[in-house]
């Protein structure tokens, strides 16, 4: 499979705790800050789960270009 970054692009303030700790599986933490995980169907759901919060990009596509 491929791989994912993903960066925190919002503040979790305000956030509901179960989002706070979905930040926090995947990585994160501070604004800023980037990840990169391989690409699985849980990581997708994580993902699913806070939107709003992080940016998400696919360096599988980058690297057959």
């Amino acid at each position: 499979m491929g791989q994912i970054k993903v960066t925190q692009t919002r503040s979790a303030i305000g956030s509901k705790p179960k989002q706070r700790g979905t930040l926090r599986a995947l990585g994160l933490g501070r604004i800023g800050k980037s990840r990169i995980h391989e690409d699985s169907p849980q990581l997708r759901g994580q993902i699913q789960k806070v939107p709003h919060l992080i940016d998400v990009e696919d360096l599988t596509a980058q690297g057959a270009e």
